[in-house]
């Protein structure tokens, strides 16, 4: 038997793909509707978090934050079974990870922290990608029941807590992507350029390919080679700038990075390349 926590749109899609599966679910949700509306689809619905979870062998949590995990795990604890193993799929603290991994060993209960990079979609199709750190064993261990959740299990080594850092990790880059798509939408505003236009050249040029060639680079550290120097990739940025200010349109990505590109050319690296402003970050 299994049970899970939060029925967000995530971990409702993860519960309607285990019945689909065949598989018992019991499911609670703090604002009840949502677990009674799973009922339908065969869930168990517990309104106490402790009755949820009783005779449960394996946990699943998607949930807020810390502090609602903490919370509620200390409220479901009361119905745990001996032996019962937590999955906890939230985007938490990598610290808060790594002391409810320890804090649940000391009570003699497994805690593994699972995030994952999946939308609720993936959750439904059991595809996306879901990841793990810590205890190799317990993880070898528990390895078959993640893979039917999710198309791969990514496996960071025994370090607790680094899943939940690198989920952080690719959280960042995620909202900066979509604040530098937002900022090519304000531009193309200002030069009345339509949006469409701007589909269609993603549609044909992906620079979102290049993305793991220029983590390489940048790991490298050699910025000494460019292929677009820091000046002029400053040239241009200066007439973004102008042209969003003369278009009465709000960049919210650009300006701190031309802030940064200026430190660098003051600093004398205005022939090397353009990403030598992230070289403090390496």
């Amino acid at each position: 038997m299994k049970a899970f926590l939060g029925m967000g749109l995530l971990g409702s899609n993860f519960v309607k793909a285990m019945l689909r599966k065949g598989e018992q679910v019991q499911v609670w949700n703090r604002t009840a509707s949502k677990a009674e509306a799973l009922a339908a689809d065969g869930a168990l619905v517990f309104t106490d978090v402790a009755d949820a979870v009783r005779g449960a062998d394996v946990i699943h949590l998607t949930l807020k934050d810390d502090a609602t995990v903490d919370e509620v795990l200390e409220a479901a604890s009361t119905g745990f079974s001996p032996g019962t193993v937590i999955i906890d799929h939230t985007t938490t603290s990598a610290e808060g990870a790594v002391e409810r991994t320890a804090s649940w060993k000391e009570r003699g209960f497994v805690y593994l922290h699972a995030p994952v990079f999946m939308g609720p979609p993936n959750a439904l199709e059991s595809t996306g990608s879901m990841l793990v750190s810590g205890d190799q064993e317990i993880i070898a261990t528990l390895e078959p029941e993640l893979s039917k959740m999710t198309g791969k299990v990514l496996n960071f080594g025994k370090e607790e807590g680094k899943a939940a850092g690198i989920k952080l990790v690719g959280n960042l880059f995620l909202i900066s992507m979509t604040a530098g798509l937002s900022d090519a939408l304000a531009l193309s505003k200002a030069l009345n350029i339509d949006s469409e236009d701007i589909a269609t050249l993603f549609g044909f040029w992906n620079p979102g390919a290049g993305a793991p060639a220029r983590l390489d680079k940048l790991r490298a550290g050699d910025f000494s080679k460019p292929s677009w120097e820091l000046d002029m990739a400053r040239k241009d940025a200066g007439l973004m700038m102008s042209a969003a200010n003369k278009g009465a349109v709000k960049l919210t990505v650009l300006p701190a990075v031309v802030a940064e590109m200026d430190a660098w050319i003051e600093k004398g690296h205005g022939s090397d390349d353009w990403s030598v402003i992230s070289k403090n970050n390496i």
